[in-house]
């Protein structure tokens, strides 16, 4: 959930359902110009209270954000009066409904790139908060927070989410304060590239899920799930998440995608600065100009925007696609989870290669595959293969993928270096949340201190 852009005034109203399509089909590009967009969240904690840092304070978030500020030259994003974010080189740092840190990258051109970004990032936030008692840890959720522990940012889109979540699953709550992910955004090139990395996008992201699976502690106990962010994902909304099976069917494009989310209910429409609460009104109302919440007005591209970013499938589509299956981790793992889908789905013979990886599950197998991947990770089986099995053919094929790229550092690796951490645990078969809930109640013999100490960037 990352920054809103802001509204252009006096915008015109949008006419028809085409321009909806146009703006999607408008994300097209050729494959020099192809770009790579990494997102990373982090939960942000006190080193003497072991609790989550909150939005006020001499060493809370805000604070944070204000000194970033003055140490990277990146302007503060104001919301209300309140710093809720930051903007520069290409790239924004937002927050989160819980207080996560989200960097949203620029797009780069190469994974080297994207992993300099990424240590230049988590190097500033240790730099400006270390020395104030304040630390940063990758996890795919809070492995010792309850709920009611976790602050609240002073976002008004959250405060209506906070309101509607319950009324749709039970665990929407929980997906905003206390989840953290790795994604990465990718381009295409036109409709027919498009359909085909959704496809193999949505279908293997089970896979990617198991494989970056780091959520197996909740309050402090293994709760029994590889990835329980990816089991929160399953009870949170679903008229706004999932697998998406018409993506599957023959004929899906642009068209397809808008009609979806065109009935995907809204959260809020933004008029003049201020978030209006529309949470559970109908797009295509407010296309009539029926909304409850603005009777007699129309959307503008800018409405279309931000009800493209309401919706969260795992593949989710603005102007490129966005891979949103994996858990947040250390370090090494923000950089290969690009490496993963960037080797699958910007080489033609690996992204064919992945689609016959897939294209013979049905859709009860994919839905099942969705729950066992996060429950049992690699242990989980898609017909007569186990994910284990699956995973290592997939990675194979991103390395391949890469090595065709041929996207050289100063030393003459290429991109491919970024997997070696994801063909360990696949040869091993155990997730690193799964590892983690072992040590944590063996070794560290239930030491919280310990445990996000070991997290910590």
């Amino acid at each position: 959930m990352s920054t809103a852009s802001p509204q252009e005034p006096g915008a015109p109203p949008i006419e028809s359902i085409d321009q909806l399509t146009a703006y999607l089909e408008a994300g097209s590009k050729p494959k020099s110009e192809w770009r790579i967009g990494t997102e990373h969240e982090k939960f942000v904690y006190c080193r003497t209270s072991l609790k989550p840092v909150g939005y006020e304070g001499e060493t809370g978030i805000r604070a944070i954000l204000e000194e970033m500020s003055r140490r990277s030259g990146w302007s503060l994003i104001v919301e209300n009066g309140l710093p809720i974010g930051l903007r520069g080189d290409g790239a924004t740092v937002s927050l989160e409904p819980g207080g996560q840190f989200e960097l949203s990258g620029a797009p780069l051109e190469n994974i080297h790139q994207t992993c300099e970004e990424v240590h230049a990032h988590l190097a500033l936030v240790k730099d400006v908060a270390g020395p104030t008692g304040v630390s940063f840890f990758g996890m795919g959720f809070a492995p010792t927070w309850t709920l009611a522990e976790m602050p609240r940012m002073p976002k008004p889109r959250y405060d209506i989410m906070r309101r509607y979540m319950p009324k749709v699953g039970r665990l929407g709550l929980d997906m905003m304060h206390r989840t953290c992910t790795v994604q990465v955004n990718l381009d295409f090139s036109d409709e027919a590239d498009m359909a085909a990395k959704f496809r193999v996008g949505l279908a293997l992201q089970p896979i990617a899920t198991a494989l970056f699976a780091n959520s197996s502690l909740v309050e402090g106990k293994p709760v029994g799930w590889a990835s329980w962010r990816a089991k929160v994902w399953t009870d949170t909304d679903p008229d706004r998440t999932g697998l998406l099976d018409f993506v599957f069917e023959p004929g899906f494009g642009f068209e397809r995608y808008a009609e979806y989310i065109l009935d995907v209910p809204m959260y809020f429409v933004r008029r003049n600065g201020r978030y209006i609460d529309a949470a559970g009104q109908s797009f295509r109302d407010f296309l009539a100009g029926r909304l409850p919440a603005l009777p007699g007005e129309r959307p503008t591209i800018g409405d279309w925007e931000d009800h493209l970013s309401t919706a969260f499938p795992e593949v989710r589509m603005k102007r490129f696609l966005e891979m949103r299956g994996a858990d947040g981790g250390p370090w090494a793992r923000i950089c290969a989870l690009p490496a993963f889908w960037v080797g699958l789905l910007y080489d033609e013979t690996a992204l064919a290669a992945a689609w016959d990886i897939a294209k013979g599950w049905s859709r009860e197998e994919r839905e099942r595959l969705r729950v066992d991947a996060a429950h049992y990770g690699l242990r989980a089986k898609i017909g007569s293969r186990t994910v284990q099995d699956v995973a290592k053919e997939a990675l194979a094929i991103a390395r391949e993928g890469l090595k065709r790229r041929a996207r050289a550092n100063w030393q003459g690796a290429d991109e491919s270096i970024f997997l070696d951490t994801f063909c360990e645990i696949a040869e091993s078969g155990v997730t690193l949340g799964e590892a983690t809930a072992r040590r944590f109640v063996e070794e560290l013999k239930g030491d919280a201190r310990a445990l996000l100490a070991e997290a910590s960037y």
